[in-house]
């Protein structure tokens, strides 16, 4: 599994988020450039951020993004499954995939089920605020 940059910068830019919640609304603008991130970059994955209900956004003059939840409310896992589309490790086992001729018997089905148990459960586990704290 490999995390793109989407999935990166989208953690990066809810941490950000989280440790500014004490102002009303963060301009994308002052996201970007504590995370020198490019704005263009950011508005994409703000876009899908709002869209999903992760952020709270309001537009135009003094508007900008905030969390609507506590950050502790926010797994890893949600914001990376909807950044990268998916955290299978083998396509099989990815959501909405036909089911594999080979399952049956298919010896390394176990062993990419388990990897993929192990790979959700961690990321589920963890939280924005458990890396606030990193």
């Amino acid at each position: 599994m490999l995390i793109s940059t989407k999935g990166r910068y989208a953690l990066r830019v809810m941490i950000d988020l989280a440790e500014h919640q004490d102002s009303e609304r963060t301009p994308l603008k002052e996201i970007a450039e504590r995370q020198e991130i490019s704005q263009k970059y950011i508005e994409a994955i703000m876009t899908l951020l709002s869209k999903s209900g992760l952020v709270d956004a309001v537009h135009g003059k003094g508007g900008g993004y905030m969390l609507n939840r506590k950050p502790e409310d926010y797994k890893i896992g949600e914001i990376l499954r909807l950044t990268e589309g998916s955290l299978s490790p083998v396509a099989c086992l990815e959501a909405g995939a036909a089911e594999c001729p080979r399952k049956d018997n298919c010896r390394t089905l176990p062993l990419w089920t388990k990897l993929d148990e192990l790979v959700e459960g961690y990321l589920d586990s963890v939280s924005l605020a458990d890396l606030m704290k990193s």
